[in-house]
């Protein structure tokens, strides 16, 4: 778990309420100013095909929207950096407009057949790609390139991985054809020698 996480999210009020409902409060030593992404974490977020996205708007309301593409949408850049190309969308412009407000964001990446869960917390910088071509070109792959906006640039602050407990499995159309292959594969089969017993007797029936 990195201690960065915690040390932000832990504010006093926060530390009151674990105080009152478990009878103690986690005191957490000094943690460094960020924590970079490990191979783990990497290999996790490259494989993910969409994840949710957490801004705060002016008035100080949550928003929270969800971001789809292949996996590997969300590049890491480095270990302190991620970047996504945002796509034409229904213009309401509600996360690029918090964001202007507050550059605060903050991830939330689920693997539901694995039960598994990353949390990144960050600040974003977004670019027109009307006016950064390039970028566009190293962060949308060609099929989709016509469609971006913006890019998204999220300077990590830290992560945590959640317990699997009470994430249920839910698995992709590609996941669940890949499970049954196997199956369909030993049912054509037997089919097909079902087929040639069938055959055989109605044979030496005649």
């Amino acid at each position: 778990m990195a201690g960065r996480f915690l040390e932000t999210y832990f504010t006093p009020q926060v530390l009151a309420a674990q105080q009152h409902y478990y009878g103690r409060a986690q005191n957490l030593p000094p943690q460094p100013e960020r924590d970079p992404l490990g191979d783990e974490e990497r290999a996790f977020i490259e494989a993910r095909d969409s994840f949710y996205m957490a801004t705060v708007s002016e008035n100080g309301w949550p928003y929270v929207q969800h971001r789809g593409g292949k996996p590997g949408f969300l590049r890491v850049v480095s270990s302190t950096q991620l970047a996504f190309a945002d796509y034409k969308g229904n213009r309401q412009m509600l996360s690029a407009g918090n964001l202007a407000a507050s550059d605060r964001v903050a991830l939330f990446l689920m693997d539901y057949p694995r039960r598994e869960r990353l949390k990144i917390m960050g600040h974003v910088r977004i670019e027109d790609a009307r006016k950064h071509p390039d970028i566009v070109v190293r962060m949308a792959e060609p099929d989709v390139r016509s469609i971006v906006e913006r890019v998204f640039l999220i300077d990590i602050v830290s992560f945590d991985w959640n317990c699997p407990k009470y994430i249920t499995p839910r698995y992709t159309e590609d996941e669940v054809r890949l499970a049954v292959a196997p199956l369909k594969a030993r049912i054509a089969e037997l089919e097909l020698e079902l087929g040639r017993r069938t055959s055989a007797k109605e044979g030496e029936a005649v």
